[in-house]
């Protein structure tokens, strides 16, 4: 279920940065720049299953992600995160 994979996927990128903040409980024997590295992978794939799932509901659901971007986007500007 893409759905699950989503959910695994947010777990793999809290775990990393739980080592960057060095929450893990374990020794990190990675740098910085290691961590910020693979921090920056597991959002992308966060992103990459979220945009599929997406589509998805847009298929199977007849879901109009043109006018769910929008909405978005007008949500956004009401709270004055973009202009």
């Amino acid at each position: 279920c893409t759905a699950l994979k989503l959910m695994e996927e947010a777990g793999e990128l809290d775990q990393a940065i739980g080592k960057f903040r060095g929450q893990s409980g374990e020794k990190i024997l990675m740098d910085e720049k290691e961590i910020v590295d693979k921090m920056a992978e597991e959002l992308l794939d966060v992103a990459q299953v979220a945009v599929s799932m997406m589509f998805v509901l847009e298929e199977s659901y007849d879901i109009n992600l043109n006018e769910k971007l929008q909405q978005h986007i007008d949500k956004l500007k009401t709270k004055g995160y973009i202009k």
